[in-house]
């Protein structure tokens, strides 16, 4: 046991000795390593030093030779700097010199303008004396003082102007109308022509047939019963005379006249006439007129290309089939005065649309019934702004009478197309009172102005020769009432179209051979 302790100890003493020397050995080779590498890390480091102290080297001498050229070019910009202030300040010495030298001449022409100034104005005194005195002399020799003169040249003057530019307007006022003559009657021809419409005379009657006299009897009823309940629902008067098969229906309300007469008709086919049976046809007779009005309308926006209409303005354009301006139908005149207004607006380059629009709604406020007070212009302008047409149409609905300004020039065609179709032979019919009447207010506006001796109205009231005094209205001043006229015919009278006044001034000389 002992022995075994021993040979470990000694074993043990033997194994830490050999770790020991492997060890020793190890840091040996170890050092020897990191001398190595410490060596060769100064080494590098004593190269790399090397390099880069050339470098710096380097850089400094590039660096200092780039300093050096740009001192060198800077010494030049400033060198080149300084002979051009050099230049420039040779060259302001001249031109003060020259300053100098000219300020020097103003100084004499200034005092030469002096002198020149002072003689000068001793002349224009002495001048003016001469002439004060030469004045002096011819009021003395003419009788009347300077200002008398001048006053005297004023109206000469201002006279020989007045003519000379009376005989200008005169000139320029031919030539324009000339031209515009032309022009418009170009268009309103042509408008015309593409615009004919039809023209038919209404009345405040209508007639039905019967199919015999039998008929009549049963038309009364029973102690008139028949024809009173119809005359009370109808509005309308129902005339049975000695005409053979023939009943009369009048009315001054053609919707009410056209209800009677197809509630008429209906009766007389269904051979039922009792009260009863009446009201039925009435009703029905008032339904097919609703349906027509609305037809018309549509019918006449249909011709005229127009977008439709919204229900309220549909129905009172369909009433205007039932009315009548001088025996002239409302719708169709409404129709023609679209086509025209359109027509002539589309020539002269406006809105075409919009004019045949104004155009045809233009009467609308005449299907209003006369419950309501005001002008057809006015209520027809109220009824389209109600319903927000565009202001153009409101303004030439409004306007196309005179009762409120125009706005455009789309109103003015309105109203002329109004005038052209209310004016067509045979469009409207005329009594023979009205007729008197205008031509008689004709002549009367005209013989109130002084210097007219007689008056002729002619061409059923679509002319006026005036006569006037020739020693009491020369050339120019037959011009100026001409106008006059004119202007007082327009604001005093209405009348479809335009009127020519013609104002003659003539000297007549008579002499006798004995």
């Amino acid at each position: 046991m002992k022995w075994i302790i021993i040979s470990g100890i000694v074993a043990f003493l033997l194994g830490s000795g050999l770790v020991y020397f492997y060890y020793r050995m190890k840091l040996g080779e170890l050092k020897r390593y990191i001398q190595d590498m410490l060596e060769n890390a100064r080494k590098e480091a004593e190269t790399l030093k090397k390099e880069k102290l050339l470098e710096a080297k380097d850089e400094s001498i590039r660096l200092k030779q780039q300093i050096d050229e740009e001192q060198k070019l800077k010494l030049k910009d400033v060198r080149e700097a300084e002979r051009e202030l050099q230049k420039r300040e040779t060259s302001l010495d001249r031109k003060s010199e020259m300053l100098d030298a000219r300020y020097e001449n103003l100084q004499r022409y200034e005092e030469n303008l002096k002198l020149k100034e002072a003689n000068l104005q001793k002349k224009e005194q002495e001048l003016a004396n001469i002439i004060l005195s030469q004045q002096k002399k011819l009021e003395e020799v003419a009788g009347m003082s300077s200002e008398d003169a001048k006053k005297l040249i004023k109206e000469q003057m201002f006279e020989e102007a007045k003519m000379e530019a009376q005989y200008k307007i005169k000139e320029i006022r031919e030539n324009a109308i000339l031209n515009a003559n032309r022009e418009a009657k170009k268009i309103i021809v042509e408008a015309i022509q593409r615009s004919a419409a039809d023209h038919t005379a209404e009345t405040t009657v209508t007639t039905v047939l019967l199919p015999n006299d039998q008929m009549k009897g049963r038309v009364i009823g029973r102690e008139g019963r028949n024809i009173r309940h119809f005359e009370q629902l109808t509005g309308v008067e129902l005339i049975v005379d000695d005409t053979p098969e023939t009943v009369v229906l009048s009315g001054f309300d053609p919707v009410r006249r056209e209800i009677a007469r197809i509630a008429l008709e209906k009766l007389i086919q269904d051979g039922r006439i009792h009260p009863a049976r009446i009201e039925e046809m009435i009703e029905k007779a008032s339904k097919e007129i609703e349906e027509s009005i609305v037809q018309a309308a549509q019918d006449a926006l249909m011709e005229l290309s127009l977008p439709p209409l919204n229900r309220e303005l549909t129905n009172i354009v369909g009433r205007l089939k039932y009315r009548t301006s001088y025996g002239q139908n409302v719708l169709k005149h409404s129709i023609e005065v679209g086509w025209l207004a359109g027509l002539m607006a589309a020539e002269l380059g406006f809105d075409g649309t919009i004019a045949k629009r104004a155009g045809f709604l233009h009467d609308i406020g005449k299907a209003i019934d006369r419950n309501i007070e005001g002008t057809h212009a006015i209520i027809g302008g109220d009824i389209a702004r109600r319903n927000k047409e565009h202001p153009i149409v409101i303004n030439a609905i409004e306007s196309h009478h005179g009762e409120v300004e125009m706005t455009h020039p789309i109103s003015a065609l309105v109203q002329a197309a109004d005038a052209i179709s209310g004016s067509r032979r045979g469009a409207r019919g005329q009594t023979l009172e009205s007729y008197i009447h205008r031509m008689e207010k004709l002549e009367e506006i005209s013989n109130s102005f002084d210097g007219v001796s007689k008056t002729f109205a002619i061409q059923a009231g679509r002319e006026v020769r005036v006569i006037v005094e020739q020693e009491a209205v020369n050339d120019y001043d037959a011009d100026l009432l001409a106008d006059e006229i004119a202007a007082k015919i327009q604001n005093e009278m209405t009348y479809p179209g335009q009127i020519k006044v013609t104002v003659i001034r003539e000297r007549r000389s008579v002499s006798y051979a004995k």
